[in-house]
């Protein structure tokens, strides 16, 4: 039986690409976090009032628009700060034309409330940001022990890795974040993935098609 006060960890898909936005709550204090709202706002703010949350902050992982779509309007709608990694920045300001890339409605985003760095306190259930380059020079992943999970956004996946071909992608840099960043966590530690079905640290150490440890 999971601790009454083990973090609340919800993640579903969302947006056009489905996404998998997680939203991670501290039961106690109620704070929490949106990680990756990739569309479907009025979804994610009815999943953060079935909980009885109060959103703190709007984290992504990076800045690939199936990740980011809907942060303007949840900033809009709760008042809580946007944050990512500077190195992304060029993705965020080019969201205009990512919308046209990807056919879908155009759209604008407030500039960020403050940038991501490795190690960075997230202030709520004890999460820490982690650098992990290579799907883009500013993707960072979320490590939040006390619920033993892992945002990994789209660094890794189940029996996979993020794609490296997008502007900024670099294929070694993505093996050395994996290796050395990811790989460090303990086996039994829940991987929460960018998109489709999760896994976790030691089933990729020991089967992953792209990085073994």
């Amino acid at each position: 039986m999971a601790d009454k006060n083990s973090p609340i960890v919800v993640t579903f898909p969302v947006g056009p690409l489905q996404c998998n936005c997680t939203i991670i709550g501290d039961p106690v204090s109620k704070k929490a976090l949106v990680i990756d709202p990739g569309g479907d706002a009025q979804l994610i703010l009815s999943k953060l009032t079935e909980q009885a949350l109060k959103l703190v902050a709007i984290i992504h992982t990076h800045a690939h628009l199936d990740h980011i779509l809907a942060a303007g309007e949840i900033k809009k709608a709760t008042g809580a700060p946007i944050h990512l990694h500077k190195e992304d920045m060029f993705l965020w300001d080019g969201v205009a034309q990512q919308c046209v890339m990807f056919g879908v409605p155009q759209i604008s985003l407030p500039k960020p409330d403050g940038y991501l760095t490795d190690e960075h306190d997230l202030g709520c259930c004890e999460g820490v940001a982690i650098h992990t380059p290579g799907h883009t020079p500013g993707s960072t992943s979320f490590w939040f022990e006390p619920a033993k999970t892992l945002i990994a956004g789209d660094t890794l996946f189940r029996g996979g890795i993020g794609r490296t071909d997008f502007p900024g992608g670099d294929y070694n840099q993505i093996v050395k974040s994996i290796r050395q960043r990811l790989y460090a966590l303990d086996d039994d530690v829940a991987v929460v993935t960018g998109h489709g079905p999760g896994t976790t640290i030691g089933i990729e150490k020991h089967s992953n098609m792209f990085v073994r440890a």
